[in-house]
C-alpha cells in the first residue's frame, strides 16, 4: 500500500487521513482482489436476497390486490348480509348510489344418485354476472347461456374437483335440494374468487333462479347475500367511496352489513400476507445474522492478513484510529458489494418466479421493483456487516507494532477500546430499530430479537465454558486426544466460531422440526377418541326429530349432538362500536364479520365456566351471553359489559354473565357466544348437529351422504376428515415455503462453518508443518483434528437441540397456541448431520494442508 504523506510541523496531516483518503486507499487495496472475502460476500448476499425477494414479492401481491380491488370485489364496495336478503329500503339506499349486482353463497350437497353425494360451495349469481372481469370456463361460453334453464334442468359451471369426486362429465345431472342441475362446463377461474375466502368443497356456479328452485332458502339457513355496488364514473373517487361507507354506517347502522371497499377487497388475505411476509423476513434476517458470524470470521482473517500493513502504517505515524477507519471503509465497500448482489438477486426473484406464483396464488401478481423494500433490505445487510466487523477491526487499534508481528504466533488478548464497543452497540441498536420499525407485529419482532440475542449470548457462554473446561481437564495419555483437547482452548482456537455457527444452525433446524411435527400432528394426526365424524348444517328445526331418527337408523348406537345455530355480527361493546375497539392481533377476527351463535340452558360440553355464573335453566330475565374467556380478554370484554349483536337484521343487546374456557380440540360443538334461551325465543333458526360413531357398524360415509342428500336435501354434511384435509393442503403449501426460506438460513450456517475453518487454516498449517517436521504421521494429525471437531460439534449440536426445542415450544404453544409434540427425531437427525458435516469439512481442509511439503511453508511462517 502506497500513499504520499506530507508532514506538517513534524506531524502527519490529519486531513490526509480523512474519509476521502481512507476511501482512496481502501479502493486501491481492493484492486488486488477479494480473496478471503468469498464467504463474507456470500453470507451477506444470501440474507439480503431473502429479505429483498420476500419484500418485493409481497409488494407485488399488495399492489395487485390494490390495483384489482374492484375486480376481486365485483364493484367499488360490497355489502354482505347473513341469513337474509336485503329489504326494499336497504336496496333503495344502494341503488340510489350506483349500479347494484347480487350474489348468494352457501354450502349444500350435490347428489349424483348411485355415484354418491358431495359437499359443494354454491355461488348463485344474477343475470349480469360478472359485472367486472371475466369467468373462464372449459369449454368457454357465455355464463348466462351456461346457467340458463333447459328442458327442466338449470345449468351450472363446476369446479373440476367435483367432476372427479363423483365421476361426472359435462352434461351429467345432479340434484341440489329439490332442483335438477346440469353440469355444463368446468370452472377454470372466477374474477372474485378470493373475496369468498377458503371453502371446504368445490365451487358450483348457478343462477339465483336455480337457487330459489332448490328450496334451500329457508328461515335461518346459513346463506350470505352480497350486494356489489359500482359507483357512477362521475362519483367514483376515493372521497366518494369513503362518504358512501360513512353514510351506510350512519343511516343503516342496525342492518348488520359487513362492508368492504375496493381498497380492502380481501382483508383476511391481506392480513395473512403481512404475517407470512414478516415470518419469512425474520427467517431471512436469521440467515443474515447467522451469516454475520461468517462476516466476523472473514474480518478476523482479513485483519490477520493485513498485520504487516497495519505495522507499516503505524510505523510512519498513522494512529490506531486512522488505521481502523481505513480498513473499516474497505470492509464496508466489500459489504456494499455483497449487499448489491443480494439486492439484484432479490429484486429479480419475483420476475423469475412470476409465472409459478401466478399459477398457485388466487390473487393477481405482477412482479414489480420496490425501491423502498429494497432500501430496507440494503439497510439490514449493511448494519449486519457493521455490527460484526467493528469489534474484530477495533482490536488492532492499541496493539503496538512489535505485538502485531508477535501476533502471528500468539494472538494479543487485549480487548478493543470502548469506542468500538459503543459503535457496535449503536449499529446493533440501528438493526433492532429497523427490525421493529418495519415489523407488521412488533410483539413477534420483539420476541424474535430477544430470542436471537439470548441465543448469541448463550452460545458465546457455551464456547467459553467449553474452553475453560478443556483447560481444567486432566491431560489424557492418548496423544491424539491430548492434542485435540489442547487445540480446543489454545489461543486463536476455532471453538467460538464453530460453536456459534453450528449451534445456530442446529437450533434453527430443531425448532423447525418441532414446529413441523406439532403442526402436522395437530392437523393430520389421529382425531380425539370421541371426535365426531360428521357435522350437519342447516337442519330445519321442524325436521329435527325426523333427522335424529334417520341418523339412529343409519348409524345405530352413535351419539348425536344437536344445537340451534344462527349467525350474528358484533356491533358494539358497551357504547363503543366494534370497528373502534382496540382488539389484540389474536382476537381481531372475532370482530371481523359474522360469527356462529347459539343459545343453551346449560353449559355446553367441552366448555367450563372460568368466571361468573351460568344462568338457571328456567331463566326469563334480560338477555345474557356467555363469551369465550381467551377472546374476551383480547377485545377487552368483562363480566357485566353490554354486548350488541345483529342477528337476522335485529340488534340485540345482552349482558355478559360469564366467561368460558373452550376445548376446541375436541371437535365438538362450541361457540364463541352462547346466549340465554329467552334471548331468541321464537326466532327462526336451523340446527347444527354432530354424529360420533360408537362402533364401525351402520352405513359407510359415502352411503350415508347419498341417503342424507336424498332424504334431507336442505341439510349439508361436512365430513371432519375432509375439512382437515382441506386445511392441511393450505398448511402444507405454507410449510413448503417456510422450509425453503429456512433452507437459506441453513445454507448460511454451512457457509459460516466453512469460513470458520478457512479462517483457522493458517494456524492449522503452522501446526501441521511443525508436527510433520517432528515426525508426526498423517494418521496422528488427522485423528487429533477429527476428535477436536467431533467434540466441538457434539457440544454445539446438543446446545442447538436444547435451544431449538425451547424455541419450538415457544412458537407452538405461545404463538400458534396448539399442543407441543415432543418428537425429537428431526432434532437428533439435525444434530447428527451437524457433527458429521463439521468433521468432514474440517478433515477436507486438513488433508489439503497435509499434502504440502513442510520446507516450502516453514520458510514463510
Amino acid at each position: 500500500m502506497h500513499a504520499s504523506v506530507k508532514p506538517l510541523d513534524g506531524q502527519p496531516s490529519r486531513s490526509v487521513f480523512g474519509f476521502g483518503l481512507a476511501l482512496r486507499l481502501a479502493s486501491r487495496d481492493l484492486r488486488a482482489g477479494l480473496r478471503g472475502f468469498g464467504v463474507f460476500i456470500a453470507c451477506l448476499a444470501l440474507g439480503v436476497m431473502t429479505i429483498a425477494a420476500v419484500a418485493s414479492a409481497s409488494r407485488g401481491l399488495t399492489e395487485g390486490l390494490a390495483r384489482e380491488g374492484r375486480r376481486i370485489l365485483g364493484g367499488d364496495a360490497s355489502f354482505s348480509l347473513i341469513q337474509r336478503e336485503a329489504t326494499p329500503q336497504e336496496l333503495s339506499f344502494l341503488t340510489a348510489r350506483g349500479t347494484v349486482s347480487a350474489i348468494a353463497t352457501m354450502r349444500a350437497m350435490a347428489n349424483a344418485g348411485e355415484k354418491g353425494a358431495a359437499l359443494v360451495e354454491i355461488k348463485a349469481v344474477d343475470a349480469g354476472y360478472p359485472s367486472i372481469g371475466a369467468v373462464e370456463t372449459d369449454p368457454q361460453q357465455p355464463v348466462s347461456g351456461l346457467l340458463a334453464e333447459r328442458d327442466g334442468a338449470y345449468g351450472a359451471v363446476a369446479d373440476p374437483i367435483l367432476f372427479g369426486r363423483l365421476d361426472l362429465k359435462p352434461g351429467d345431472i345432479v340434484t341440489v335440494g329439490g332442483a335438477r342441475i346440469q353440469l355444463r362446463a368446468n370452472l377454470v377461474s372466477e374474477p372474485d374468487k378470493i373475496a369468498a375466502g377458503v371453502g371446504f368443497g368445490p365451487r358450483l356456479l348457478i343462477s339465483q333462479d336455480a337457487l330459489r328452485a332448490t328450496g334451500l332458502l329457508q328461515p335461518g339457513s346459513l346463506i350470505r347475500w352480497t350486494y356489489r355496488l359500482q359507483l357512477p364514473e362521475t362519483a367514483a373517487s376515493d372521497a366518494d367511496l369513503d362518504k358512501l361507507i360513512a353514510d351506510a354506517g350512519k343511516e343503516q347502522r342496525d342492518t348488520g352489513w359487513e362492508i368492504r371497499s375496493r381498497a380492502n377487497a380481501a382483508p383476511s388475505f391481506q392480513r395473512n400476507l403481512e404475517r407470512f411476509t414478516q415470518f419469512l423476513t425474520l427467517v431471512g434476517l436469521t440467515a443474515l445474522l447467522v451469516g454475520g458470524v461468517g462476516v466476523a470470521n472473514a474480518v478476523r482473517r482479513f485483519v490477520e492478513a493485513k498485520k504487516l500493513d497495519f505495522a507499516t502504517m503505524k510505523a510512519v505515524g498513522a494512529t490506531g484510529g486512522r488505521v481502523v477507519a481505513i480498513h473499516l471503509t474497505e470492509v464496508m465497500l466489500v459489504a456494499s458489494l455483497g449487499t448489491a448482489i443480494g439486492l439484484v438477486l432479490g429484486a429479480a426473484a419475483p420476475f423469475a418466479l412470476g409465472a409459478l406464483l401466478q399459477s398457485i396464488l388466487p390473487v393477481p401478481f405482477e412482479p414489480t421493483l420496490a425501491p423502498g423494500e429494497l432500501a430496507v433490505a440494503a439497510l439490514y445487510g449493511l448494519l449486519t456487516a457493521l455490527v460484526f466487523a467493528i469489534i474484530p477491526l477495533g482490536r488492532a487499534h492499541d496493539v503496538p507494532v512489535s505485538a502485531l508481528f508477535r501476533d502471528q504466533i500468539e494472538p494479543d488478548p487485549r480487548r478493543p477500546r470502548a469506542i468500538y464497543v459503543v459503535l457496535c452497540l449503536l449499529a446493533l441498536a440501528g438493526l433492532v430499530g429497523v427490525a421493529l420499525g418495519f415489523a407488521y407485529d412488533r410483539r413477534i419482532a420483539l420476541i424474535y430479537i430477544g430470542v436471537m440475542c439470548g441465543v448469541f449470548l448463550l452460545l458465546r457462554g457455551v464456547s467459553l465454558g467449553l474452553m475453560a473446561l478443556a483447560r481444567r481437564l486432566p491431560r489424557p495419555r492418548n496423544p491424539s486426544l491430548r492434542m485435540a483437547l489442547a487445540n480446543s482452548h489454545r489461543p486463536g482456537a476455532l471453538t467460538p466460531s464453530l460453536v456459534l455457527s453450528l449451534g445456530l444452525g442446529v437450533a434453527l433446524l430443531s425448532a423447525l422440526a418441532f414446529i413441523d411435527v406439532s403442526l402436522t400432528r395437530q392437523l393430520t394426526g389421529a382425531l380425539p377418541p370421541k371426535a365426531p365424524s360428521f357435522f350437519f348444517l342447516d337442519i330445519p328445526s321442524r325436521d329435527s326429530a325426523r333427522f335424529d331418527a334417520f341418523l339412529a337408523q343409519e348409524r345405530p348406537g352413535a351419539t348425536v349432538e344437536r344445537v340451534p345455530m344462527m349467525r350474528g355480527r358484533i356491533l358494539a361493546l358497551n357504547d363503543t362500536r366494534a370497528e373502534d375497539l382496540k382488539a389484540s392481533e389474536q382476537s381481531a377476527w372475532v370482530l371481523d364479520g359474522d360469527r356462529g351463535i347459539t343459545y343453551a340452558a346449560s353449559v355446553p360440553d367441552g366448555s367450563k365456566v372460568a368466571e361468573g355464573q351460568w344462568w338457571p335453566a328456567d331463566y326469563k330475565g334480560e338477555p345474557l351471553v356467555s363469551f369465550d374467556a381467551q377472546n374476551a380478554a383480547g377485545i377487552g370484554l368483562k363480566i357485566g359489559d353490554k354486548l350488541t349483536v345483529n342477528v337476522l337484521g335485529r340488534s340485540i343487546t345482552a349482558r355478559v354473565a360469564n366467561l368460558r374456557t373452550i376445548d376446541w380440540r375436541s371437535f365438538g360443538i362450541n361457540f364463541i357466544m352462547v346466549f340465554s334461551p329467552n334471548t331468541f325465543a321464537g326466532a327462526p333458526h336451523t340446527d347444527l348437529a354432530t354424529i360420533t360413531a360408537a362402533n364401525e357398524g351402520g352405513a359407510s360415509d359415502p352411503v350415508l351422504m347419498r341417503r342424507l342428500a336424498a332424504e334431507f336435501p336442505a341439510v349439508t354434511a361436512v365430513r371432519v376428515k375432509d375439512a382437515l384435509e382441506a386445511v392441511n393442503t393450505i398448511v402444507e403449501q405454507l410449510a413448503t415455503a417456510i422450509r425453503g426460506a429456512s433452507g437459506l438460513a441453513i445454507t448460511a450456517s454451512l457457509l459460516v462453518l466453512g469460513g470458520a475453518l478457512a479462517a483457522g487454516q493458517r494456524a492449522r498449517l503452522y501446526d501441521a508443518m511443525i508436527l510433520k517436521t517432528l515426525g508426526a504421521t498423517r494418521r496422528f494429525i488427522l485423528s487429533s483434528y477429527a476428535l477436536e471437531y467431533a467434540a466441538t460439534g457434539l457440544v454445539a449440536a446438543l446446545f442447538g437441540v436444547v435451544a431449538g426445542t425451547a424455541a419450538g415450544w415457544g412458537v407452538v404453544t405461545q404463538v400458534m397456541r396448539i399442543e407441543f409434540v415432543s418428537d425429537p427425531t428431526g432434532a437428533l437427525l439435525a444434530a447428527t448431520a451437524a457433527i458429521v458435516v463439521t468433521v468432514l469439512f474440517g478433515l477436507i481442509g486438513t488433508i489439503t494442508i497435509l499434502s504440502k511439503a513442510p520446507a516450502s511453508h516453514l520458510r514463510s511462517l
